[in-house]
C-alpha cells in the first residue's frame, strides 16, 4: 500500500509516493491558478500513479490555518482559493480515498520529531526562518494548535516597541534594511549577499548581520523560557548557513549573562529533512490520523 503525498506552496506543488518507508518519484508542478484547475490536476495525478501503485490515501501539507474539526483551511495564504469552504470534503471526492491535511510548518515539525532532529523528544519548538518567522509547537509528541490555531506563529512576537520577530529576526528583512541604508531598491540585495558583504568588511552589512543574529537569538531565548522545550529546531532558508548555530550560541550566551537568573542556554539545532520535511510530515500526520 502507498500514499500520494502533496506539499502545496504558493508557486509550486511538490508531490511524491510514500511506499516502504520512503519517498519515491519526487517531482513538482506549478501551483494551479484556480480551484477547478487544482481539482483536475490532482485527480489526474492520482489516476496516473494508480496505474503503478495501490494508493491507500492522500497526505497533504498545506499553507494556512488548518481547522481539523471543521474540515476547512482558515487564515490566508499565497493560494487564496483554498480557504474557507469544506475543502476536506471536496478533496475526498477528488481523490476517492481517505485524506489527511495539515499546516506545512506543522508537517515539517512532525517530520523532525518522527525521525529527524527531534527524534525521541516529546516537547519541541520548530522555528521556520524565511521571509517571516513561523513554526510549530510539539507537546507530548503532538501538535499544539492553540485556541485560535495560532500555535507556532512566533513571528507575531514583539522584540522592540514596534518590531516583530518576523521583521527583526529574518535575513530577508535584514537585506531590506541594508538596501535602504545604501539607497538601493530592496530587490537589489539578498540575505546571502548581505552576509557576503559583511565578511568583506562592509560596515553597514556588518551592523545589520549582528542585529539579525541578536534578534533571532532573542526570539529563541524568549521561546525557550516561555515553553521550556527539550530542543528548538531551526528550519527555513537560513538553516543552510553553516555557521548559523555557532553565531546564535554566541548571542544566546550574551543574553543569558545579561539576564543573570537564566540558568541555561537554549539547545538549538538545524532541521534534518530540509525540502522533504513537509512531505514526510504530511505522511506522519496521515498515519496519526488513521492509526487505531
Amino acid at each position: 500500500m502507498a500514499l500520494l503525498v502533496l506539499d502545496i506552496g504558493g508557486t509550486s506543488v511538490k508531490y511524491a509516493i510514500w511506499e516502504n518507508e520512503g519517498l519515491l518519484e519526487k517531482a513538482e508542478m506549478v501551483t494551479p491558478s484556480t480551484w477547478d484547475e487544482m481539482k483536475r490536476q490532482f485527480r489526474n495525478l492520482k489516476v496516473g500513479f494508480t496505474e503503478r501503485y495501490e494508493i491507500e490515501g492522500v497526505a497533504i501539507s498545506s499553507p494556512g490555518a488548518v481547522n481539523q474539526e471543521k474540515g476547512i483551511i482558515e487564515g490566508s495564504s499565497a493560494v487564496p482559493y483554498i480557504h474557507y469552504f469544506p475543502i476536506f470534503q471536496e478533496w475526498s471526492k477528488v481523490f476517492e480515498c481517505p485524506i489527511a491535511v495539515e499546516n506545512d510548518a506543522n508537517c515539517a515539525a512532525l517530520a523532525e520529531v518522527w525521525n529527524g532532529a527531534g527524534k525521541g523528544l516529546q516537547t519541541v519548538l520548530f522555528v521556520v526562518v524565511g521571509s517571516g518567522i513561523g513554526g510549530a509547537v510539539i507537546v507530548d509528541g503532538k501538535i499544539w494548535r492553540g485556541k485560535h490555531l495560532f500555535g507556532g506563529e512566533f513571528g507575531y512576537m514583539l522584540l522592540t516597541d514596534n518590531g516583530t520577530f518576523s521583521e527583526l529576526g529574518t535575513a530577508v528583512h535584514m537585506a531590506k534594511r541594508v538596501a535602504k541604508r545604501k539607497n538601493l531598491h530592496e530587490s537589489q540585495l539578498s540575505g546571502k549577499q548581505v552576509f557576503e558583504l559583511a565578511e568583506q568588511g562592509d560596515p553597514i552589512a556588518q551592523e545589520e548581520v549582528e542585529a539579525f543574529y541578536h534578534y533571532l537569538a532573542l526570539g529563541i531565548y524568549n521561546l525557550q523560557y516561555s515553553f521550556d522545550p527539550e530542543k528548538i529546531i531551526i528550519g527555513g532558508g537560513v538553516s543552510s548557513k553553516e555557521d548559523l548555530i555557532p553565531q546564535l550560541n554566541i548571542k544566546l550566551e550574551e543574553i543569558v549573562k545579561k539576564v543573570g537568573i537564566a540558568p541555561f542556554i537554549p539547545e538549538i539545532t538545524l532541521c534534518k529533512y530540509k525540502n522533504d520535511a513537509n512531505l514526510i510530515g504530511a505522511v506522519r500526520h496521515y498515519q496519526m490520523s488513521y492509526q487505531t
